[in-house]
């Protein structure tokens, strides 16, 4: 594998997680649970954590990325519904806004097809130099 398709690859990876983890944050929005230090919070489980992928430069080429928690990983929402409200109806929300992962979404999908791309080029590159003739 060439260089210019190896850092491609990389590149495809980490749109790849990205497009996971915002997946799995969109999946999770509803998943609240108690607000920390509440009565209940231990008989109920805690509201979804929600998270982000952090890409930085890989040395001698290439992206790598770390996935790592929000902060804060949940607001308070009233819900007096939810049995694990607390005395004031509040629960714990996950914190996760729709537009940013949306964006997200959109980040990976162009990420990765230019990505791609640049491994379908490098490919007809090299066919292009192994059927040079003199």
């Amino acid at each position: 594998m060439s260089l210019a398709s190896s850092i491609a690859a990389s590149g495809m990876n980490v749109a790849a997680l990205r497009l996971q983890v915002s997946a799995s944050n969109v999946a999770n929005l509803m998943s609240d649970g108690p607000l920390s230090g509440s009565s209940n919070s231990n008989s109920y489980p805690s509201a979804y954590v929600p998270l982000r992928v952090d890409q930085i430069a890989a040395v001698g080429g290439g992206t790598s990325a770390t996935v790592s928690p929000i902060l804060p990983n949940a607001v308070p929402v009233f819900d007096p519904t939810a049995p694990y409200a607390n005395q004031n109806g509040m629960v714990a929300s996950p914190n996760v806004d729709l537009a940013s992962e949306m964006i997200q979404q959109i980040i990976a999908n162009y990420t990765f097809a230019a990505n791609a791309k640049v491994m379908q080029i490098d490919g007809e590159m090299t066919a292009a130099l192994v059927n040079i003739t003199a």
